[in-house]
């Protein structure tokens, strides 16, 4: 995506040939059209990391165009994502339960497992195995995964064994939502506009994403270790370089955690 705003303000030239002002002439045209500063600062690294390659293969003794650019007010419109009371997801997910709605199911299997909406959204049916309660979050052919780490197995518990056993039944046999499967592609995109109309409305403006964070909170509330934290919900960790070696926790302990934030 930034690849295709850039070449189409800067044309796409030899890499030599782009200056300072081609790159500031990006970040002008990210902040006209009202883009978030951590979303410019995104688009930027993305090219930057671009150039760094390009420069490096070829041998050009250049500064990166876009290094140490300026963004005006960076950071000033940040904000706290909200989160959800213990209260709320029990309200939603008994809804959800007793909808006969799929998309409303998402509610429970997001909140109780923390997982990225296109992750459940693109499961197969063989990444699911109710004999053991278990889901394997793993790329597929309509599917990938934000980061390495974010594949992982993780337990089904409460409310998500529940909504699973419900979701099961719109199956197709080959994938667990297959409405939201087309031209072999996931759009989970949609499925996160339907299922965010719901919550929007019925939860004073949280959203599917709010789930997450409501979940990675929960966890911090009871103790649980940072890097179980992130291997659970498939975060990239950086909290000790230890976490790069060995095999992480294992499935006992994982679900020994999840159990004790279950509702």
């Amino acid at each position: 995506m930034a690849l295709a705003i850039f070449t189409s303000l800067a044309d796409d030239r030899d890499i030599s040939q782009y200056t300072r002002e081609d790159a500031k002439l990006f970040v002008r045209h990210l902040e006209m059209k009202v883009n978030k500063t951590a979303t410019i600062r995104r688009r930027i690294n993305s090219l930057s990391a671009i150039i760094n390659y390009a420069y490096a293969e070829l041998d050009l003794d250049k500064r990166n165009i876009f290094s140490r650019l300026i963004i005006k007010r960076e950071g000033d419109d940040s904000f706290k994502r909200g989160v959800f009371t213990n209260e709320q997801l029990k309200q939603g997910y008994d809804k959800a339960l007793a909808s006969g709605s799929q998309i409303k199911l998402l509610m429970p299997l997001l909140g109780e497992t923390g997982c990225r909406l296109a992750e459940i959204v693109g499961l197969r049916l063989e990444d699911i195995d109710l004999e053991k309660d278990l889901i394997h979050i793993r790329p597929n052919a309509t599917r990938r995964l934000k980061t390495r780490s974010s594949q992982r197995t993780l337990p089904l518990v409460g409310y998500a064994r529940l909504a699973m056993e419900e979701a099961m039944k719109w199956s197709d046999g080959e994938y667990l939502f297959p409405r939201y499967i087309k031209d072999r592609k996931c759009k989970a995109d949609h499925a996160s506009a339907a299922l965010n109309k719901w919550l929007k409305k019925d939860f004073d403006g949280l959203t599917a994403h709010c789930l997450r964070h409501t979940f990675r909170d929960r966890l911090e509330a009871v103790e649980c270790p940072m890097d179980m934290i992130d291997q659970i919900g498939g975060w990239r960790s950086v909290s000790s370089i230890g976490n790069n070696y060995g095999q992480g926790y294992s499935m006992e302990q994982i679900t020994k955690w999840m159990k004790l934030v279950s509702l």
